[in-house]
């Protein structure tokens, strides 16, 4: 479903990069410990690659040693949405941008801060904004 704003499909193919159409608009995924972002220190705003959208903050990012990017919590309440996924006989949670609808990763409750909240989100869908 199209969201408010969001980009056709073809425009989508004609922003992103091959691996971040997959990820983002086709719900894939990228291979453990690949990603650009998964091993960063570097302080920022994590965006959404396909709409610009803020999503989290370095302040929340941690090594959950899984390959991916985590974090403990999003930057404000809705900028992202919480899907039930039940794809490949699993049962996860997926997050997806709340403002164009394009998949992003998934969320567990295993994190080990307060929140408990382990976001764990693929490189590709993000762009981080240096402070």
């Amino acid at each position: 479903m199209k969201k408010q704003n969001a980009l056709s499909e073809e425009e989508y193919k004609k922003k992103l990069t091959p691996e971040q159409f997959s990820i983002l608009r086709e719900k894939g995924t990228e291979r453990a410990f690949s990603g650009k972002y998964w091993n960063s220190k570097e302080k920022g705003m994590y965006h959404c690659a396909a709409c610009g959208a803020e999503l989290f903050s370095s302040d929340t990012k941690f090594d959950s040693g899984t390959g991916w990017p985590s974090f403990s919590d999003v930057v404000k309440s809705k900028a992202v949405k919480l899907d039930q996924d039940n794809a490949f006989g699993m049962q996860r949670v997926e997050v997806t941008c709340a403002q164009c609808g394009s998949h992003l990763g998934h969320v567990f409750n295993d994190g080990p801060t307060s929140t408990k909240m382990r976001y764990c989100i693929n490189s590709a869908c993000l762009l981080l904004k240096k402070k």
